[in-house]
C-alpha cells in the first residue's frame, strides 16, 4: 500500500501546504475574491463555512480517503509563500492501487492568468505519476460546470463517462458528473504541456 501523507509542494508560482486552520483567515479572503461560492454548479464553501469546511477536509485525511492542500502564490519579491489563493486536493484516494482524483479545488478570481493553476496540476501530477506511483489520476466535475470541463480537457485528460443523477448538489438537485483520467503512459505528453503552458506565462 502507498502512503500518502502531508506535504508541502512548491511550483514556479504556487506553493500547495498541507491545509490547516491557521489558513482561516486567508481562505476566507480569498473565496470573497470573486464571490466564488455563489456560482451555482460549484461547491466553494461561503465565508461563514470555511471552518468547517476546513474541518471537514482535515476529518477526511483523518480517514485517509482525502490529502488537503492550500494554495499560496509565490511572493515574487521574497521567492517564498505569499497570499493565499484557494483550495485543492486528493480525494477519494485509494492506497492500494495507488490512484487518486484531484478535486475539490478552487481559487481566488485574481488569480486567474497568474499560471497557479495549470502549476498547481503541475505540482500534484507530478507527485501522483512520480513519486506515489499512481498508474492513472481522475477528475470529475458537474457536467453543466463548462469552465471546468474544458480547462480539464486541456490539460489532456481523457473523458471516461458521465455518471448521471450521481449525487445532490446543495441545493438538494441531482447532478450529472462527468469523469475524466489521465493515465500513466500519458503523464509524460501532459506534463510537457503544463510545462509550455507555464513558460509562456508572464
Amino acid at each position: 500500500m502507498t502512503s500518502i501523507e502531508p506535504i508541502t509542494l512548491t511550483g514556479k508560482y504556487v506553493v500547495l501546504e498541507p491545509l490547516s486552520q491557521a489558513h482561516h483567515d486567508g481562505l476566507v479572503e480569498a473565496v470573497r475574491d470573486g464571490d466564488l461560492w455563489k456560482l451555482w454548479y460549484t461547491g466553494v464553501p461561503a465565508p461563514e463555512g470555511m471552518a468547517a469546511e476546513i474541518d471537514r477536509r482535515l476529518e477526511l485525511q483523518e480517514r485517509g480517503s482525502m490529502l488537503p492542500f492550500t494554495a499560496r502564490l509565490i511572493d515574487p519579491a521574497t521567492g517564498g509563500p505569499g497570499s493565499v489563493i484557494g483550495m485543492t486536493t486528493y480525494m477519494n484516494i485509494d492506497a492500494n492501487t495507488p490512484r487518486v482524483e484531484i478535486g475539490s479545488t478552487w481559487n481566488a478570481a485574481s488569480a486567474q492568468g497568474s499560471g497557479s493553476n495549470p502549476d498547481s496540476k503541475l505540482l500534484l501530477l507530478r507527485h501522483a505519476f512520480e513519486t506515489l506511483g499512481c498508474p492513472a489520476v481522475e477528475f470529475r466535475t458537474h457536467w453543466l460546470n463548462h469552465q471546468s470541463r474544458e480547462a480539464i480537457a486541456r490539460l489532456g485528460a481523457k473523458q471516461d463517462g458521465v455518471l448521471r443523477s450521481h449525487t445532490r448538489t446543495g441545493d438538494g438537485a441531482l447532478r450529472d458528473t462527468v469523469v475524466f483520467s489521465i493515465l500513466e503512459h500519458e503523464w509524460p505528453m501532459v506534463r510537457n504541456g503544463l510545462e509550455f503552458r507555464l513558460a509562456k506565462v508572464r
